[in-house]
């Protein structure tokens, strides 16, 4: 029975550093950016593809847009949590 209850702890450790491990994911600069650069290649691609002018710089502005809303979003969730309260 001991044996049963260390296993489940080290299972609930196990668990809980893959939760923190997603969550530092979640909120890291490396995947906002990689996502931004993504976002900035894909506009791209389709302002080329519609034959729009100066597609280097127009598609700045969706990767700028991510950008911002991910900046607000820890203000958003504050604002978010006190009404939860």
């Amino acid at each position: 029975m001991n044996e049963d209850i260390l296993k489940e702890i080290e299972l609930i450790k196990e668990r809980n550093k893959k939760v923190e491990l997603d969550k530092a994911w979640e909120t890291s600069w490396t995947r906002r950016l990689f996502i931004a650069f993504g976002t900035y290649v894909v506009a791209i691609f389709w302002l080329m593809m519609i034959g729009e002018s100066l597609p280097w710089l127009k598609a700045l502005w969706p990767a700028v847009g991510y950008m911002l809303s991910t900046l607000s979003l820890p203000v958003v969730k504050k604002w978010w949590g006190k009404g939860k309260k």
